[in-house]
């Protein structure tokens, strides 16, 4: 099992030996030398308005000598990440004067401004979906209206042990800036009623209603599920006043609409809600829902910026709830079609949103982790340093103080320690902070059965105090990894967890890992041609986890990616070389989500099968100019 789990995460050490074609690094070379000869300059960030601790991205040039960025009201900031001389990370500080201003970024040379400024939020939560005193199952949506509700960054509930448990916010259903929807865990919840909170950046605890909570039952649980109507494939732009976003049903087509639809979808947009997203593209905009004709418009009047039916997105897009019941403009529609107009945005799709019923929760295998080495912490050399402590009898001396409730757990069943091996001969000794007391009262050593050897380098190991004499003293004493050849990278649980029945696309970060094998791989991810940051190797061959996905060639990747940014991922294979037919680019940057087809050769990698001389299995990413919120396998 532990195996399976790290072969998730794990490539073969000799993928690293693998070059780069020639073309690639002459354009690789080509590119960082034009980076290279534009001077300082900022032209963009995001996002633009921020709350104290607000992750944000600055993009422009000339950043690599960059030594510090100045925020409105003149904080200072040393402490960011240079991505590249392209890209700078940092956390918005606290002291940004309420009317904000513009960011300054400073070299020992020169300096450059924003063109924009950047301005402040402030959450404010005016209600809830739900009342103090409901019912809510698990698997069902809560919804949080308000303002700023972006800067929510997670959602704090009772676990079935009533034990806190966080929901992140890249976990949400939706995040807008006035409406935002999460999942209560189908299973793991409280059984019972509890107050709720939302934290933000800049550390509000806002409570939630007082809600009485449950778990799905067993046989399953309702889900939201979306049904596309119409998607922009990227090749039609602003709305500009323009008749170019005209639909018409299949009974009346007349070859003048962008789209004709299906006849069974356009009945159900004529006698319920359905749903248009689009990109937010000027300052101003403008939404007139009427007909092809221009005779009747929808609620008899055009949609302005500030509407209050407009749901803004942290995305830089808006999502409008339609219903054509009882409105005058439905007893012309089908003869005069549906028209979409305006100024200042592009509609990127239409659909339904519709509550289905998903059969059976499912489960999977979870890892909980404990503790992870943050890099600082070394080989291990016979030393004291890896001394972990309970809450409860903390002393000062220990590397790490567990919370009590996952230290209780660690007394009462399994948990996994991951290592790396520096040498070669290694042996563990699992002891306690006196040195007293060894875990099953004898060193483990190189070659012993119970060590786990993954390809990349390291180990795991599966422990059990359950019975041994260690249990005994481990509260006062605390628990020490030592012994020689090895170095500490992790402590984690692996826990059964419902998931949704099947019906779930799955992320493909659990199966990731970056070139340099860093770290895995997570979101927002950035791709590159030469950074080591932006480019992973995803899905191990012959890995069971994958294998037990069944994909086919009717399979697909779906790529989330903010709208706005534009440019491309290639999808290669161990020798470096593109797939034949796999595109994966938006040029102009009017996508949120790109489906990449699984071809025969794809499968090939992820099935373990090695074809024109490939000596490894992997898929690798790697590119330029998008932000890609999340990549998923949809089996």
């Amino acid at each position: 099992m532990i195996r399976n789990i790290y072969n998730k995460v794990v490539v073969g050490a000799l993928s690293l030996l693998f070059p780069l074609s020639a073309a690639l690094f002459t354009a690789c070379s080509e590119d960082d030398a034009e980076t290279a000869n534009v001077g300082l300059g900022i032209k963009v960030f995001f996002p633009t308005k921020v709350v104290t601790n607000q992750p944000m991205t600055i993009n422009g040039s000339g950043f690599n000598e960059v030594t510090e960025v100045e925020f409105p009201g003149g904080t200072k900031v040393t402490n960011f990440e240079i991505v590249g001389n392209d890209m700078i990370k940092v956390n918005a500080p606290s002291g940004i004067p309420a009317e904000g201003g513009k960011i300054i970024v400073r070299t020992a040379n020169g300096e450059a401004e924003s063109p924009l400024p950047l301005t402040v939020g402030n959450t404010n939560v005016t209600g809830f979906s739900k009342q103090p005193g409901e019912t809510v199952a698990g698997g069902e949506q809560i919804t949080v209206y308000g303002t700023d509700l972006e800067f929510i960054n997670s959602v704090e509930l009772l676990d079935a042990d009533s034990l806190t448990q966080f929901i992140d916010h890249k976990d949400f259903y939706r995040k807008g800036t006035s409406n935002l929807i999460f999942n209560v865990p189908l299973k793991n919840i409280y059984k019972g009623t509890f107050t709720g909170y939302l934290h933000t950046y800049d550390g509000q605890k806002i409570a939630m209603p007082e809600l009485a909570y449950e778990p799905a039952a067993d046989e399953g649980h309702m889900e939201i599920v979306e049904t596309v109507i119409w998607q922009n494939d990227g090749s039609h732009g602003n709305i500009s006043w323009k008749g170019d976003y005209r639909f018409a049903p299949e009974s009346n087509s007349t070859g003048e609409e962008i789209y004709t639809v299906p006849q069974d979808l356009w009945d159900q947009m004529k006698s319920g809600k359905f749903y248009l997203t689009a990109a937010i593209n000027a300052d101003w905009y403008n939404l007139r829902i009427t007909t092809g004709w221009w005779s009747t418009t929808w609620t008899g009047a055009d949609i302005g910026k500030g509407d209050e039916r407009l749901i803004l997105n942290e995305d830089g897009t808006f999502t409008l709830e339609l219903d054509l019941t009882g409105d005058p403009i439905l007893d012309v529609l089908d003869a005069q079609h549906l028209l979409f107009t305006g100024e200042g945005y592009t509609p990127l799709k239409l659909y339904f949103q519709e509550e289905k019923w998903i059969d059976g929760p499912g489960m999977q295998e979870v890892k909980v982790s404990v503790w992870k080495n943050d890099g600082s912490h070394g080989n291990i050399s016979w030393k004291g340093d890896y001394r972990f402590a309970p809450e409860s009898n903390s002393t000062g001396e220990e590397i790490y103080t567990v919370p009590q409730d996952q230290w209780d757990k660690m007394k009462s069943g399994k948990f996994y320690l991951h290592a790396a091996i520096n040498a070669d001969w290694y042996n563990l000794r699992i002891t306690t902070g006196w040195w007293s007391t060894t875990w099953t009262g004898a060193d483990i050593g190189k070659g012993d059965e119970r060590l786990i050897l993954n390809e990349d380098g390291t180990f795991d190991l599966e422990l059990d105090f359950a019975g041994d004499p260690i249990l005994d003293v481990l509260d006062a004493q605390h628990l020490l990894f030592t012994g020689e050849g090895y170095t500490p990278l992790e402590i984690y649980f692996v826990e059964m967890q419902a998931g949704g029945g099947g019906s779930k696309d799955i992320d493909i970060a659990a199966f990731t890992l970056y070139e340099d094998r860093s770290a895995n791989m997570t979101w927002p991810f950035y791709p590159s041609w030469s950074d080591n940051s932006g480019k992973v190797r995803i899905m191990r061959g012959m890995d069971p986890a994958i294998e037990s996905l069944g994909l086919t060639t009717s399979s697909k990747f779906i790529v989330y990616k903010e709208a706005g940014t534009a440019g491309q991922i290639q999808w290669n294979n161990p020798n470096w070389v593109t797939f034949s037919g796999v595109e994966c680019s938006d040029w102009d940057g009017s996508l949120e989500e790109i489906e990449v087809p699984i071809t025969e050769e794809m499968l090939k990698c992820i099935n373990g099968e090695t074809a024109d001389g490939w000596s490894d299995t992997a898929i690798i990413l790697q590119g330029d100019g998008l932000t890609v919120k999340k990549i998923v396998i949809v089996p």
